[in-house]
């Protein structure tokens, strides 16, 4: 089987002539299809940005392979690069670092007019991809007057317009406000339901990882483990372990259980909480 995107036993050494060298990621193995929704936790310094710059070739690994629908990120053929980068986009922290014009649809526009688009195509993929992020009405507003998370939806959208199969966002909301990691988040898990755009979400806002349909764990450059929320937010050792919080629901779910509450098992959300409680107390 063909993956969208594949890591093989990859391993990265940062080498410096002025400290030993420090091995970032050790035997990464990794498989993503499309349409995947993943978020990737771990503590600072546990290898996860590390790992992102190697999901389009921004770094190759020192040992190992990641693959793009087969073809190597070594690969030293600028069109294959190219065609990595086409189908795998980037979205760094702060969006001031990524975005190019002043004006938003003009910013939008700037990566398919490098992949040589046509101007009356770059022009439906722009206004697709503002109005599929619901920021169609700023498309002719200067960049410096919008809010940090809107700035954070024209840096995604700019990728978007170049149509990739999968998005990479190393820790997107991490300058944002409540009200900015929400709405980044929804138009996420919009792109991913509607688009089938597969999802890689790096994030150290448990409540955020939370609403994702799978999750990897980081720690010291090791994929800990990697399955979906239910099984990893319940497994109380392995976050604690790598330094990692309890979303606040699951926490509080685990506490009643151990006062005797039935609680329904693998409670994530507040809503989820609610509900059996709410059930509970109907059956008093």
């Amino acid at each position: 089987m063909e993956y969208l995107i594949e890591f093989k036993e990859a391993t990265f050494t940062y080498e410096s002539g002025f400290a030993d060298p420090v091995r970032a990621l050790k035997k990464i193995d990794l498989q993503i299809n499309r349409g995947e929704f993943l978020a990737i936790i771990g503590p600072n310094g546990s290898g996860k940005s590390t790992l992102a710059r190697h999901f389009n070739g921004l770094l190759v690994p020192t040992t190992g392979k990641v693959l793009i629908r087969g073809i190597s990120t070594a690969n030293s053929d600028p069109e294959k690069i190219k065609e990595i980068r086409k189908r795998v986009g980037m979205v760094f922290q702060n969006p001031d670092n990524q975005l190019i014009s002043s004006i938003v649809e003009e910013d939008v526009a700037f990566g398919p007019e490098n992949l040589g688009v046509p101007p009356a195509e770059i022009r439906r993929r722009v206004n697709h991809a503002l109005s599929a992020l619901n920021i169609f009405k700023y498309r002719r507003e200067s960049i410096c007057h919008l809010s940090e998370g809107q700035k954070q939806l024209v840096a995604i959208a700019g990728v978007l317009a170049m149509k990739p199969d999968c998005i990479v966002l190393d820790e997107p909301t991490a300058l944002l406000d409540p009200f900015g990691r929400r709405q980044v988040l929804e138009s996420l898990k919009k792109l991913n339901r509607e688009e089938g755009i597969a999802i890689v979400f790096i994030t150290h806002f448990m409540s955020e990882a939370v609403h994702f349909k799978r999750v990897a764990v980081m720690d010291h450059g090791a994929i800990k483990r990697d399955g979906p929320p239910e099984d990893i937010f319940n497994r109380t050792a392995l976050l604690e372990a790598a330094g990692l919080d309890i979303p606040v629901s699951a926490q509080l779910a685990g506490e009643l259980k151990k006062r005797g509450f039935p609680v329904d098992p693998g409670i994530l959300h507040a809503e989820e909480l609610v509900s059996s409680l709410c059930q509970l107390k109907s059956k008093v």
